[in-house]
């Protein structure tokens, strides 16, 4: 695949081009990349209202009716339900991987077996995040293409 980056002027609009000879898997998961690099979420730090980006959180966890995302040294509440943040974001670089962890495949810095057949992901803030065996081989399926 042949990559060419051209500079523009200021006064145009920045855009993204891709020429393919059909949109395959790997087309879709680029675009969503791009996609989610600029979308927001409103998040609540003590009673203040924040724009958090999808690029920043490393990982979203459900825990007693709230669901709140971590960030590389901060946790922001989400006013959405996990299963809404999957919905929405799914099909972009996070993936959910456990009943009330969905994580940032882009913020893991290595992954590595655990106790039975679960996977340890550690993120590039040293936190680890368990893999449940059940989510392992959606895992394997994703990292396989090479795109996340």
């Amino acid at each position: 695949m042949k990559i060419n980056v051209e500079i523009i002027d200021k006064k145009k609009e920045e855009q993204l081009l891709i020429e393919c000879y059909e949109v395959t898997q790997q087309i879709d998961e680029i675009i969503n990349f791009v996609k989610s690099r600029d979308t927001s979420l409103t998040a609540y730090y003590e009673s203040q209202i924040y724009f958090v980006y999808l690029k920043d959180i490393y990982y979203i966890e459900a825990v007693d009716n709230k669901v709140f995302a971590y960030l590389e040294n901060k946790v922001y509440e989400l006013k959405i339900k996990l299963y809404e943040f999957e919905e929405l974001y799914g099909e972009t670089n996070f993936f959910r991987c456990s009943k009330s962890v969905i994580v940032n495949l882009m913020k893991i810095e290595y992954i590595k077996p655990a106790l039975n057949g679960r996977f340890m992901a550690t993120l590039n803030n040293s936190e680890k995040v368990i893999i449940s065996r059940q989510y392992v081989a959606e895992l394997k399926e994703r990292l396989k293409g090479g795109l996340v």
